[in-house]
């Protein structure tokens, strides 16, 4: 969701040239971002050929970041180029038109042609939620991730705060992760309470494979107490990702913001998820949730 949604004028002719697009997704029917052949239902196969037939020619799409199976976005941008013309009000409207109820576009504008939604990208951040109650969700089964066990969310907010700057996150990392390198900064990360939930919120200029949900495992770890608070510390240390807790649920985690500071254009996000939105904005000024520090 944006904080403005722009109005969908017939006048704004985009195209032909870079198109920019936000989307907002439920992951839990899909198999990722990734294109797959056959069958597979993908967010960027459904949205491939949603954009295609509004085109009518094949488009290429890039996306800021390419999400797991399970995994949400409220704020993702991809970008396309186009041989084409078309009203703002046809591309936002046309592309949702040939899309499944679960992908919606929100936004379309005209960027530079050397404006990329991968690269162009300063900083990603990503919120995961948690419910610790007795018994598990059923509305929000796939939109939680869910433990019976008690978390301590200020432990676990201290044990995090280890993560803060540049470091070698190979404890955090997938095994199958095709990053050239393990270094990553953390520019913030924060747990909090928001309402029922536990909230882990991490800001970085990229992230490993499965290196949110690990986090989030390891720090569920610290909440329950089965591990004290500097444990985390002694993880990130070791780079073993072995020693590190369980990969957290694919569910609980949203991609909420992408960050292009050379892009004024590109309209910002009310961060999500949208559960969270409500009760979020009666503390966000005492977290900051505008800015770098959560």
């Amino acid at each position: 969701m944006l904080r403005e949604p722009p109005a969908l004028s017939p006048h704004i002719a985009i195209g032909p040239g870079r198109v920019a697009l936000v989307i907002e997704y439920d992951g839990a029917g899909f198999h990722g971002w990734q294109y797959q052949k056959g069958s597979v239902r993908t967010i960027g196969g459904v949205l491939h050929q949603a954009v295609s037939k509004v085109a009518n020619h094949p488009v290429e799409l890039v996306c800021a970041g390419r999400t797991d199976a399970g995994v949400h976005a409220s704020y993702q941008l991809v970008h396309f180029d186009t041989r084409v013309s078309r009203p703002l009000r046809s591309w936002v409207l046309g592309i949702n038109t040939n899309l499944p109820g679960d992908v919606r576009v929100h936004w379309a504008g005209a960027v530079a042609d050397d404006f990329s939604a991968r690269f162009s990208a300063t900083r990603r951040r990503y919120r995961y939620l948690m419910l610790s109650q007795t018994t598990p969700p059923a509305v929000l089964r796939n939109q939680v991730s869910w433990t019976h066990h008690p978390l301590d969310g200020p432990a676990m907010h201290r044990s995090a705060q280890c993560l803060l700057g540049e470091h070698d996150f190979s404890a955090f990392r997938a095994a199958g992760c095709q990053a050239n390198s393990p270094w990553r900064e953390v520019t913030a990360a924060s747990v909090y309470g928001c309402g029922p939930f536990l909230v882990l919120d991490v800001e970085a200029n990229a992230f490993l494979h499965h290196m949110v949900r690990n986090i989030a495992g390891t720090l569920m770890r610290v909440g329950t107490g089965e591990a004290d608070e500097a444990w985390t510390q002694r993880v990130l240390a070791g780079r073993d990702r072995r020693a590190a807790g369980i990969t957290a649920p694919a569910q609980g985690l949203y991609l909420i913001d992408v960050c292009y500071p050379g892009y004024p254009d590109i309209p910002r996000p009310r961060l999500g998820p949208p559960l969270l939105m409500a009760m979020a904005s009666d503390s966000a000024g005492s977290r900051g949730d505008a800015g770098r520090s959560l």
